[in-house]
């Protein structure tokens, strides 16, 4: 089945829904698998998953909330929620140029007196000690104070957070610094469609549901785990039913991988590795609204992979969403 949905978030909320469908349908969780073409584009059905305790095991990458930037850029988040979380204020000051965890645990003594972000801003600008770190906190205090106004969208906190990170995230990590500042660059566009910081916060701090209390899991033992892989990790395995998410072109095949007809017939073989994964059901599914940063453009068109194949091997599904965002 092809299956159109409105964006991206959309597409996440009717892989959850069908898989749980799937679940009352007495298919396990570890028949079913997720499959994409780069590990940033499972991003957005992570936290879906998340929301609906649906416990995951991810193959071919770090899971969204496990990555390291993305904890960076969350660290300094928070600090607007809360001015006196020690463990961001810790993370955060950490990231800075000559300044180590004594120095670190002084200054969040230092700005904890502060009742507020701009007050804790305004102490970092005081702290009486002096060091090659000074400057560095100086900008991290503009930095603040420039977030902390209210009339900012969640979208534009998020922006100059992740601006202020990125030189940061480049100096430190230079081998796989593009990787990274992609991830970053899609948390920037699920930001967008929140309207308060709180609520991004809220669900960004859902715990994963594969997480263990007291040793035990929070899927029943006996059902698994439901399966999210790229399609490169996933040759040789099979499952029941599988989902290819985001095959809109630009994405599948990628924007990169265009500029000679042996890359995109590449291209075109590791598609044929996905849809040879799944035995019984097999859903392909892109949205029709997708915002690439990096080139400026907005993505919409299926991947030209499925021009020309007919209804019968293809069934088409429209995704039409309530005013509660559930998929009907």
């Amino acid at each position: 089945m092809l299956v159109q949905c409105a964006d991206e978030g959309a597409q996440a909320r009717f892989v959850c829904q069908r898989i749980l469908e799937l679940r009352e349908e007495g298919v396990s969780l570890d028949a079913i698998a997720v499959l994409f073409r780069s590990s940033y584009h499972s991003f957005d059905l992570e936290l879906e998953l998340q929301r609906h305790d649906i416990p995951f095991v991810k193959r071919g990458g770090f899971k969204f909330m496990e990555t390291a930037h993305v904890k960076d850029v969350l660290a300094h988040l928070r600090l607007l929620a809360n001015p006196r979380d020690a463990v961001s204020w810790h993370r955060v000051l950490l990231l800075l140029d000559g300044l180590g965890p004594k120095t670190a645990a002084d200054v969040y003594t230092h700005v904890a007196e502060g009742g507020t972000v701009l007050d804790a801003a305004a102490r970092l600008g005081t702290y009486p000690r002096r060091g090659a770190y000074t400057k560095e906190l100086g900008r991290l205090a503009e930095l603040l104070a420039e977030v902390a106004i209210e009339e900012l969208t969640v979208e534009e906190k998020v922006a100059r957070v992740t601006g202020f990170y990125v030189p940061m995230l480049r100096h430190k990590h230079p081998e796989d610094f593009p990787k990274r500042e992609k991830d970053l660059e899609h948390f920037l566009t699920i930001a967008a469609r929140y309207r308060s910081l709180e609520a991004l916060l809220a669900d960004m701090a859902l715990e994963p549901p594969t997480d263990s209390v007291g040793d035990v899991l929070a899927a029943e033992a006996d059902e698994g785990l439901l399966t999210l892989s790229t399609i490169h990790s996933a040759k040789g395995l099979e499952w029941q039913s599988v989902f290819v998410i985001g095959m809109v072109d630009g994405r599948f095949p990628s924007l990169y991988n265009l500029r000679s007809e042996e890359e995109v017939e590449e291209e075109r073989r590791l598609l044929y590795v996905a849809v040879t994964r799944a035995k019984e059901h097999l859903y392909l599914s892109y949205p029709i609204d997708i915002y690439d940063r990096a080139t400026g453009m907005v993505l919409g068109k299926p991947s030209r992979f499925l021009d020309g194949l007919p209804a019968v091997v293809l069934t088409g599904l429209q995704v039409i969403e309530e005013e509660d965002g559930d998929p009907f």
